[in-house]
């Protein structure tokens, strides 16, 4: 088990979280925490945002034609 020292919104301050032995094979790096003093759990997730490019945003401009 890995530990590491988080915020605990349960406890109210700064508590040693443990991840517990994990059954989907994340091993050390398995995102569920579990906070020693109250036992509330955790996950941390990372996202990955890819913003649109101002060229992938850009209409193409408009034709016009005489009359």
């Amino acid at each position: 088990m890995s530990e590491r020292e988080l915020y605990c919104d349960t406890c109210e301050g700064v508590e040693p979280f443990e991840a517990p032995p994990c059954t989907d094979g994340h091993g050390a790096d398995c995102p569920e925490l579990v906070c020693t003093g109250c036992g509330a759990a955790l996950l941390v997730a990372t996202v990955t945002f890819h913003p649109a490019r101002p060229a992938d945003r850009r209409r193409p401009p408009a034709h016009r034609r005489a009359a």
